[in-house]
């Protein structure tokens, strides 16, 4: 029988993967001034252990005024960078699962409150609360406290960030980098004309809005080892008129993929609270579709994938080369072993778990 497609291995610039199954990082708001903690270990050893092919860190903040909250994890000094080094040896040691991270700054969605405390901005002088900056002084939402527009100096001091973290990703030894361009956040903020409403060489043009996003691309890949990839998140529209879209994402993804990106991460939405999302199961696999049919780069789609067959499909037919999965992976830490066992495939198991194979299911593993 032909091996079906979600677990047909796949070359991501340079990156061998097992199979099309790839773990979306999920912001955990639970890091000390930035550093990780144990909390951090078991949630990312559990998913370590789950037979996808790519695990993928959180939204890491390159600086502090970049978290989403006070409690995101970071990577822009020592401290945190130790922190995060703990985690991922203990990982290694014992999953060799290739481990990405996802580079972010939140721009004027950051300084906010913890999802479970309510997630409303926190403002200064509060002591979990600074002042947001973004690429217009725009607030997020009516009633929030405006972003400082960025000027020249501050660009620069944010590209350098990234680059900064993108040398400690590759101290740490992981095997790839995600910009986060997508959910409104900075990156995100400099492409929409909702958010950028700028008047330099940053504004205005896509060409213009595109630019500090590429030159974030730039400075990373230039940072960052030429064997191992970088591969960016965006999202494909902000499902608001007038706003970011599908054709705009296709020029900004052949920009990138002339840069030397590796593969692609299509989401969409979280920039504008008057979004109109029409969600629903594969809602953002169309814009997955239209990018792929447009670029020669590896693409995977996501959101609301929690059925075997729907991801056998999405890869099966050519929308997506792969699929991320997100809080499907919370509930169910194994769901590429049931996937494989649905499927007729082989999926990788650690040897001390190679007895809990069910009698019904033959070879369904593979030991390290």
């Amino acid at each position: 029988m032909k091996r079906p497609a979600l677990f047909q291995p796949i070359n991501v610039g340079g990156l061998d993967l097992p199979n099309r199954i790839v773990i979306a990082p999920m912001c955990q708001y639970s890091a000390i001034d930035g550093c990780m903690t144990d909390w951090h270990l078991i949630h990312l050893g559990q998913l370590a252990l789950s037979g996808a092919a790519l695990l993928t860190i959180e939204a890491t903040a390159v600086v502090p005024e970049g978290r989403i909250t006070w409690a995101d994890v970071g990577l822009w000094d020592d401290a945190t960078e130790a922190a995060m080094a703990k985690v991922v040896e203990s990982i290694r040691r014992w999953s060799p699962m290739g481990i990405a991270i996802q580079l972010a700054h939140a721009g004027r969605k950051a300084s906010t409150a913890r999802p479970w405390d309510g997630g409303q901005q926190i403002q200064p002088p509060h002591p979990h609360g600074w002042q947001t900056e973004a690429p217009s002084a725009l607030p997020f939402a009516e009633g929030e406290l405006a972003p400082t527009a960025l000027d020249r100096d501050g660009l620069k001091r944010v590209r350098d960030a990234f680059a900064d973290a993108a040398r400690r990703s590759a101290r740490l030894g992981l095997d790839a980098i995600q910009l986060h361009g997508a959910h409104g956040y900075l990156l995100h903020q400099f492409l929409s004309p909702l958010s950028n409403h700028r008047d330099d060489d940053y504004g205005g043009s896509l060409e213009n809005r595109m630019r500090f996003a590429l030159e974030v691309f730039d400075a990373v890949r230039a940072a960052f080892p030429a064997e191992r990839p970088v591969t960016m998140r965006l999202s494909g529209t902000d499902w608001v008129e007038g706003g970011w879209d599908v054709e705009q994402s296709i020029a900004f993804v052949q920009a990138l993929e002339a840069r030397g990106c590796a593969a692609v991460h299509v989401s969409s939405g979280g920039l504008d609270p008057r979004q109109d999302i029409p969600v629903g199961p594969n809602y953002q696999v169309p814009l997955a579709r239209d990018i792929k049919q447009a670029t020669k780069l590896p693409v995977v789609a996501v959101g609301m994938i929690s059925d075997y067959d729907q991801a056998e499909a999405i890869v099966g037919t050519g929308d997506a080369d792969m699929i991320a999965l997100a809080r499907t992976m919370l509930y169910d830490p194994r769901w590429p072993w049931h996937a494989a066992a649905h499927l007729g495939a082989t999926v990788k198991a650690p040897e001390q778990y190679l007895r809990s194979q069910p009698h019904r299911f033959k070879n369904l593993f593979s030991g390290e």
